[in-house]
């Protein structure tokens, strides 16, 4: 259940948050929240989203530019997900690790090319799987987890061709992205899958899963791939 506190803070963190994207002159960037504490995996962010500019006409009859996430999320821990579109109070109200964030602007022609994508419902649908696997594989298309939703529509945008998840998955490994490698062991793995509906791993090579190999996408590798490609520029955090 929230808490005063809480949502105080997270209220705190998305008008903060608002502010330094205002600043930034920026339309959309990829955003990124600490939800969960996954330092043991040595990750520091653990969910990503598309905050985008949306034009809106306010009472005062006067438009006005509001910022919106667009996200994928799990619904309380079952078997499958979908889209949200959220303002950032409600994106930073999921009970966070940290109070935190870090924001990465796209450049000018990805920034175009996204802001067409996730401003059309369709568009932004197009590669959505709702069978979800909180780790995924990220080259397989029988779930998908929210940051791979997230960098295979990114793939879409920078590739209209790659308007299918098999084809925005080729399309990324052709253009170097590199999904985290993490190391869970048998028993940890045979726990998740019996008590959680949200975690699966026969989506996975089986030479991987039985060295205790599990590739996903996480936050922190698509932040880093982002950079290595030219398509961002410099990050800033948000506290």
């Amino acid at each position: 259940p929230p808490t005063v506190d809480g949502l105080r803070r997270s209220l705190a963190l998305a008008v903060n948050t608002a502010d330094a994207l205002d600043s930034s002159g920026a339309d959309v960037v990829v955003l990124a929240r600490a939800g969960q504490d996954l330092s043991r995996y040595g990750i520091r962010w653990s969910h990503l989203g598309f905050a985008y500019k949306q034009p809106g006409m306010g009472d005062d009859g006067v438009e006005h530019q509001t910022w919106r996430v667009l996200h994928k999320l799990n619904t309380c821990g079952t078997d499958s997900a979908y889209l949200y579109r959220q303002g950032l109070g409600d994106f930073f109200s999921d009970d966070p690790f940290r109070y935190e964030a870090i924001a990465v602007p796209l450049r000018p022609d990805a920034a175009a090319r996204v802001l067409a994508v996730v401003r059309n419902n369709d568009a932004a649908r197009r590669l959505q799987e709702p069978a979800y696997s909180m780790v995924a594989c990220p080259w397989a298309t029988q779930y998908q987890q929210s940051n791979q939703w997230l960098i295979e529509t990114l793939a879409y945008a920078m590739a209209p061709q790659a308007d299918r998840r098999d084809r925005a998955q080729a399309w990324l490994r052709l253009n170097g992205y590199t999904p985290a490698m993490l190391h869970i062991g048998h028993f940890e793995r045979l726990g998740a899958r019996i008590t959680r509906a949200n975690i699966a791993f026969d989506d996975h090579p089986d030479a991987q899963r039985f060295n205790s190999e599990i590739e996903t996408a996480t936050a922190d590798s698509v932040l880093n791939w982002l950079r290595r490609m030219d398509l961002a520029g410099a990050a800033f955090t948000v506290r």
